[in-house]
């Protein structure tokens, strides 16, 4: 024993007294060229290898009882609840007692006639002050079926009624239903130009208009499909009512987006007795590739389109390949327009769609009374055109209309012309009103949300919020079920400066997955010695080097982990995979419709990393501290919540009124308009702002470094939330744990407050 603990003293002083080498007790490191962009392309496999792996984990999460009709309903009917919540359809719906014809001194409801069909310009209300408008088709006599019918986001109701000339392509498919007896309402949906993507500053994006309104919904747990589909909905509670007490036969039929929202309707209400999705099925295993408005935060844990499919079931289906929208991307920046998120919309391929609508039947079990789902292909290669004859007959004769498809005259007599224009910004301005209010009580949401944790003591508080941090992990961060592999630790000595040596770390954390980064150890140690350590975070962008390597000053970090190595402590600075602009972005794409975010790979890496710190033999476990800057600060509120090995967080740079950043529209600083689409997390302003976060991190220490002239975010907001941070350390007694320090300086460390917080909380003589 006594040889044993001479040779770790000896270990213990190596790093100032041996040539380069290895850190002792690892094997050396022999990776060359961009670790970090190594790093990044490891994590993007792993990401796809888990999307793969999602198909066949679904099945633990349904339940489906396929003896009978009924039992399937209930026992689907979970299932059919998270895909609510996860689509934002949430919220109570208006009373829809009649539509409301539009019409003003110039202008009459009555735009069209063709055939014995009227069409009126209408709208109803949906939630809040968001109401559907669009255009209602009646036809002449008793009515055969009601019809919700969806155009594509890039054509208007008036093109799928007859009343534009020219349409690009497929026929006037609400019209034809209008003339074979079905009345047909038509809502108008938020386009993907950029039309009205202006901030009510004045500054322009090139968002697309969906996009516009997903981001800040996105934050608050709502959507723009959501917002759709509830409009959808409530014009079938109109249907119902207007039929109160009789058999009603309500069909939804869409195109496109509006194909999307005719499948996600009638998986959600079972009301729905028919649906028909029109160059939209397909595999969603490439959602990370689609147009981020699409994009559904933990869709794919739990539902593909076969698994939505099932949902529909056991009432009918009918699936049309057919072309659908094209495009390479949002639209092209331009005159100062940018901000936009990538995403490309294609036709699904033939074969996709097949394999799909097999998997969606071997779903039901090849039940014949829960089967009714029917592939209708256009054009030999399912790239016809939209609502196709058989389609459409398809579809009548699951409403039970035994008559077919009429062959009416689609010449529409234009009696007014509707102002589509000014009706697509009525549209987009209400969803964002309502999306602002819901940013307005979210404080009150999060409070009521927090009322089971206990301020009595820290012991309590940190007992009672267990719960909230475990929501947080699972719900917001998202956590995969992986465990860790063994960390097989790699170093390679890469700085001997006159205080400290310095070593490249590469540790395994998943399959493909690695973390990597730079400790730095003070020389001459003594023996038995356990030191405080200080892992310092770099930014977006950054790299270890720009805090870690002596012969770098950046303006930003002032080779901060070298000062506090100068200073006795032990320091290590990771490499975050936040670089590469948008190979990381892509990397939350393709982790987002798993349920998982950016922080769902970080959190293990810092877990793996601290770990390892805390076996190294002049660590102290007890005393390793989290310091971070810019989007090192955004890891200074996430990671130290869930990874309890750090016993103190630092965050600078970065600490805000986060939500009202996310998610205003009138903020200058908002995200909304910038490329860092990134920033938003699902559902998190009725959840968890900064000050909840460090509740989180409570009753461990807590601070935060301001500089006045940091364009982060201003002194008011950050101060208004840091107050309640304040007040909770002060409540538990303990408020010599927090502290905010704010200098006259910019986006920077300033390592002068935050330096004396170290020493005093790890106990480290300055």
């Amino acid at each position: 024993m006594k040889i044993i603990g001479l040779f770790t003293g000896i270990l213990l002083i190596w790093p100032a007294a041996t040539a380069a080498g290895p850190l002792p007790g690892t094997a050396p490191l022999n990776a060359e060229g961009d670790l970090a962009a190594q790093m990044v392309r490891g994590i993007d496999r792993f990401l796809v290898h888990q999307t793969e792996l999602s198909v066949q984990k679904r099945a633990a999460i349904w339940l489906r009882d396929l003896s009978s009709p009924q039992r399937y309903e209930q026992s689907v009917a979970p299932n059919r609840a998270r895909l609510a919540k996860m689509l934002g359809v949430v919220g109570q719906r208006q009373k829809v007692d009649a539509l409301e014809f539009v019409a003003t001194t110039k202008t009459p409801s009555l735009v069209g006639r063709a055939g014995g069909v009227e069409i009126h310009t209408v709208r109803w209300p949906v939630v809040g002050p968001i109401h559907g408008e669009g255009l209602l088709l009646l036809p002449s006599g008793t009515a055969v079926a009601d019809v919700v019918a969806l155009p594509d986001a890039d054509q208007t109701p008036e093109t799928i009624a007859g009343l534009t000339e020219g349409a690009p392509r497929g026929s006037p498919f609400a019209l034809r239903l209008a003339q074979s007896g079905c009345r047909v309402l038509v809502p108008a949906l938020v386009d993907r130009s950029d039309t009205f993507a202006v901030l009510p500053s004045g500054k322009k994006t090139n968002l697309p208009d969906r996009e516009y309104v997903y981001r800040p919904a996105y934050e608050l747990g709502r959507h723009p499909i959501g917002y759709e589909v509830q409009k959808v909905l409530a014009a079938v509670d109109w249907f119902s009512s207007d039929h109160a007490g009789t058999n009603t036969k309500i069909g939804v039929i869409g195109c496109g987006e509006g194909g999307l929202l005719a499948f996600y309707a009638a998986a959600l209400d079972t009301r729905i007795r028919a649906a028909c999705v029109s160059g939209y099925f397909d595999s969603r295993q490439e959602l990370w590739q689609e147009p981020i408005y699409r994009n559904v935060f933990g869709l794919l844990g739990e539902f593909g389109d076969a698994e939505v499919a099932s949902l529909v079931a056991p009432r009918a289906l009918i699936v049309e390949a057919c072309r659908g929208p094209e495009a390479d991307g949002p639209p092209k920046p331009r005159d100062g327009r940018s901000g936009a998120a990538p995403g490309r919309l294609t036709t699904p391929k033939l074969e996709s769609v097949r394999a799909e609508v097999e998997r969606a039947k071997a779903l039901l079990g090849g039940k014949s009374e829960l089967d009714h789902l029917q592939l209708v292909i256009s054009g030999d290669d399912g790239r016809g055109p939209f609502a196709s004859p058989s389609a459409l007959n398809a579809f009548l004769r699951s409403l039970d209309v035994d008559h077919g498809l009429a062959q009416g005259d689609s010449a529409v007599q234009k009696l007014a012309t509707v102002d589509a224009s000014a009706r697509l910004k009525r549209q987009i301005d209400q969803m964002q009103e309502y999306t602002q209010s819901l940013l307005f009580e979210s404080e009150y949401v999060r409070e009521a949300f927090w009322k089971k944790a206990d301020r009595s003591s820290p012991e309590k508080w940190r007992r009672s919020t267990d719960w909230y941090r475990e929501y947080f992990a699972n719900e917001v961060i998202g956590r995969f079920d992986e465990k860790l592999l063994p960390p097989n630790p790699r170093t390679r000595q890469i700085y001997d400066e006159p205080a400290y040596t310095g070593y490249e770390v590469m540790l395994d954390v998943y399959p493909d997955v690695f973390a990597y980064g730079i400790l730095l150890v003070p020389k001459g140690i003594p023996p038995g010695e356990r030191r405080p350590v200080v892992v310092c975070q770099h930014g977006l962008e950054g790299r270890p080097q720009d805090v870690a390597d002596a012969k770098i000053d950046s303006p930003f970090y002032h080779r901060f982990a070298c000062q506090l190595a100068q200073q006795g402590f032990v320091t290590y600075a990771p490499q975050n995979p936040y670089i590469g602009q948008d190979r990381f972005r892509v990397l939350l794409r393709k982790a987002q419709p798993l349920k998982k975010t950016l922080f769902s790979i970080i959190v293990p890496q810092h877990q793996q990393t601290v770990d390892w710190l805390a076996s190294l033999p002049f660590v102290d476990p007890d005393r390793i501290a989290f310091y971070g800057l810019s989007y090192g600060g955004k890891t200074a509120m996430r990671v130290p919540a869930l990874v309890d090995r750090y016993c103190l967080s630092i965050c600078s740079g970065d600490f805000n009124e986060w939500i009202y950043k996310c998610a205003s529209i009138r903020y200058p600083r908002s995200y909304v308009g910038t490329i860092e689409y990134d920033m938003y997390e699902w559902d998190l302003g009725n959840t968890f702002n900064y000050a909840e976060m460090a509740g989180l991190i409570a009753p461990r220490p807590f601070m935060l470094e301001r500089g006045h002239h940091d364009t982060v975010g201003d002194d008011w907001w950050v101060s208004h939330e840091y107050a309640k941070v304040g007040l909770l350390y002060s409540g538990l007694k303990i408020p010599s744990r927090t502290g905010i320090e704010y200098f006259d300086g910019p986006h920077t460390i300033h390592g002068v407050g935050t330096f004396e917080f170290l020493h005093e909380q790890l106990h480290w003589p300055k």
